[in-house]
């Protein structure tokens, strides 16, 4: 690999989790053995600033080197830094498309996480919203018409990156037309390849376009019934090499939206899960529910990371400046 390398062996292909707000002695054991590429982090991991900064460096330095922390900090509902110690951030849909006050906002949420050790944030929503998308989406896009979505992603990415922080862009492909809620169900979306190429793919192409590998993408948990009758999108070979890498362009690190969500229940428990998704092509499997023993089934399920991914990653964490 590169001489710029940051770590001394070669990570798993996984994001993992802890349980509270300092690991464990059984979880350091834990992500020691396994060497997980990063961690993400929810609100049961954060109390305050001093916490959230020694919690940070304390999983930096169990895996030997400055890797990704990840967060889901949009603004509006979906914010694990929260009052008092951080400000409220309005919804994506509530700017109304105003791309200056996107960025304005995005770069003071943005400054939040870099203070605190926080260096990959699971933002821009991307997807285009309809007049039936699930609330699990809801005020978490930024509109119903392609160019507000992909002017405004835009503006979220540009204020990452000028603070070193990496953006993942989600949904891969589009999760704007989806019913129920991926937490819990399979979502089952039926429309045409052509109708998912013109509207929905959009925002994520244009994007992937601008930023090549400088931005990472999150996978949904959906069942593209005209592109894979089988297999949901993050275990689908056909829609991660064809539709995501192929025809949207995406060239960033490609991770899946959490292993443990109800939506991949009827296949088979996280490990499976898992090594089904790098199969298909996933670079990285994101697993969010901070259990001990299926983070252990991981390590046995998954690869390391691949020369492919790597050379991904490597590439994000150079032209981000993360990188000494």
């Amino acid at each position: 690999m590169s001489a710029s390398t940051p770590y001394q062996q070669t990570p798993l292909a996984a994001i993992f989790s802890l349980e509270g707000l300092a690991p464990s002695d059984d979880e350091r054991t834990c992500f020691e053995q396994a060497n997980p590429l990063g961690f993400i982090l929810f609100k049961r991991n954060i109390e305050s600033p001093d916490q959230l900064l020694t919690l940070t460096s304390h999983l930096k330095e169990i895996v030997g080197w400055d890797c990704p922390i990840l967060i889901d900090q949009e603004g509006g509902r979906v914010q694990r830094m929260k009052e008092p110690h951080w400000p409220p951030y309005a919804a994506p849909l509530s700017f109304d498309g105003d791309a200056a006050a996107v960025k304005a906002s995005t770069k003071a949420m943005v400054s939040d996480l870099a203070n605190v050790g926080i260096n990959v944030n699971c933002a821009p929503t991307l997807d285009v919203l309809t007049d039936k998308t699930d609330n699990s989406i809801g005020d978490r896009a930024f509109g119903h018409d392609v160019q507000t979505v992909t002017v405004c992603g835009k503006a979220v990415i540009d204020a990452h990156l000028a603070q070193g922080v990496v953006p993942i862009i989600k949904h891969l492909p589009g999760q704007g037309r989806v019913v129920v809620d991926s937490h819990h169900d399979l979502p089952h979306v039926s429309e045409t390849h052509t109708t998912l190429s013109h509207h929905d793919f959009q925002p994520f192409q244009e994007l992937s376009a601008s930023y090549g590998s400088n931005i990472w993408g999150m996978v949904a948990h959906i069942l593209f019934t005209e592109l894979d009758e089988i297999h949901p999108s993050t275990l689908s070979k056909h829609i991660i090499q064809d539709i995501i890498r192929y025809e949207i362009g995406s060239q960033g690190l490609l991770l899946s939206d959490d292993i443990s969500m109800g939506a991949l229940e009827k296949y088979g428990d996280e490990s499976q899960r898992g090594a089904l998704s790098i199969e298909a092509g996933m670079d990285i499997v994101l697993y969010c529910a901070g259990k001990l023993e299926h983070m252990y089934k991981l390590q046995e399920s998954l690869p390391l990371m691949t020369d492919a991914a790597q050379e991904r990653f490597i590439a994000s964490w150079d032209r981000g400046g993360l990188i000494a």
